[in-house]
């Protein structure tokens, strides 16, 4: 297969699948399960302040995807066409560099295979042309895979700049990833020879990684009040009090926890007050440190309810079922949470622990250091295959190998009978 019949292909089969479903949804997908991103990016656009209400700077979240959205907004209205349209790009951009990796780790045609695996996940192929961020999350995770396995590859101090700024692009968009470049770091510096281009690499990839993120935490810091990368720990109490395993464990969602007797109204609730008529102000920056004095709490008085939480968090972050809290609704939905999406993570699970042994070192290292970064992010916060779907791909690669090496075995037994 040459290489731009496996770009074709790869990008058609992430592509077509995705433009059904704009199809069959269309005017929902910007009304299921629409984030406060979307809130924030129509208020950049009206107004030019990044928050709930204009003239009030909100750091209560993330801000890549909302920026992100801001200029399909401004350029398109709030068209779910254009939102539905560009995503559908995005995945497939994703879905390329997956071919990257696996054509840079294996061959090409591993390469394609684990691209079609990665980009034809059920959950995916739904979820991304649906308002989520994680649409960005996962073309990100490839972008700095692929950066980091050719860094090694090649030795490059350059490459390793380079995936600094993806990491430092994934951190804006999931705050999870905080201390992913001092984990990557970690790595270049034990698999690049020699030692001291080992060490450049790393302080590259940290160095480029904190350009990126500093001018938001300094946007925060002057505007909100607090140098941080999001003012929700509200968020993670949620994840992290005593109602939160006994919600999650009878199939709700973490935005199911009561609220405190004694808590202050968190930023969404004031600016929905302001606008319906009663102005209420919220200082973001004394509630992140109150929610954060919680968690902090429960860490410290209730170890044994933390620990339930965090195998909780890992069983529901690699389970093979879909969590009510990443469906969109609708019997077509239904249909792919309750059977076609656990076949399919069974069928890959199944095929990466048969290629697991065939996976080139430069790739095994990364890929267990990534999934186990996920896992342990997890325990600290929630777990749910929307967190876990983005890095999907990182097993796509040995699955791909996997289905090489059941596929030789077959020939090589119909050539003896």
């Amino acid at each position: 297969m040459s290489r731009r019949t496996a770009v074709l292909v790869v990008g058609l089969a992430a592509a077509l699948p995705r433009l059904a479903v704009v199809a069959v949804e269309r005017g929902r997908l910007l009304s299921g399960l629409t984030e406060k991103s979307d809130r924030f990016a129509r208020t950049l656009v009206d107004s030019g302040t990044f928050g709930f209400i204009p003239g009030v700077p909100s750091g209560y979240t993330q801000p890549l995807y909302a920026l992100f959205l801001a200029p399909i907004y401004w350029t398109f209205g709030h068209s779910w066409a254009a939102v539905a349209l560009i995503q559908v790009a995005v995945a497939t951009g994703t879905a390329l560099l997956v071919y990257a990796i696996g054509a840079a780790v294996a061959t090409r045609g591993i390469g394609v295979a684990a691209a079609l695996l990665a980009t034809l996940n059920p959950y995916l192929i739904w979820h991304d042309v649906h308002l989520n961020r994680e649409i960005l999350d996962g073309l990100l995770a490839a972008l700095v895979t692929l950066l980091v396995v050719l860094s090694v590859q090649r030795t490059s101090i350059r490459i390793a700049g380079a995936a600094g700024v993806a990491v430092g692009l994934a951190v804006l968009g999931n705050a999870r990833l905080t201390l992913l470049p001092i984990v990557l770091a970690g790595y270049l510096l034990w698999a690049i020879v020699p030692g001291n281009r080992g060490a450049w690499a790393a302080v590259a990839l940290v160095a480029a990684s904190v350009v990126v993120v500093t001018p938001w935490v300094v946007r925060n810091r002057v505007s909100v009040g607090c140098a941080t990368i999001t003012t929700d720990a509200r968020a993670l109490w949620k994840a992290n009090n005593p109602a939160t395993f006994e919600i999650l464990r009878h199939g709700g969602w973490i935005d199911q926890v009561p609220e405190l007797p004694d808590a202050p109204p968190w930023p969404e609730l004031a600016a929905d007050r302001t606008l319906s008529g009663k102005p209420t102000a919220v200082d973001e920056c004394a509630q992140m440190r109150f929610y954060q004095g919680k968690v902090f709490h429960f860490w410290r008085t209730q170890p044994g309810e933390k620990a339930k939480l965090a195998v909780q968090a890992v069983w529901m972050l690699w389970r093979p079922t879909v969590g009510l809290e990443g469906d969109s609704g609708g019997t077509l939905s239904d249909v792919g949470r309750k059977v076609i999406e656990p076949v399919y993570v069974l069928v890959l699970y199944a095929l990466a622990i048969a290629g697991l042994g065939r996976l080139p070192r430069r790739y095994l290292a990364p890929t267990i250091l990534l999934l186990a970064y996920g896992t342990v992010m997890a325990m600290v916060f929630a777990g749910t295959m929307r967190y876990s779907a983005p890095w999907d791909f990182l097993l796509c690669v040995p699955a791909a190998l996997g289905l090489a090496r059941i596929a030789k075995a077959v020939r090589l037994r119909r050539a003896v009978t």
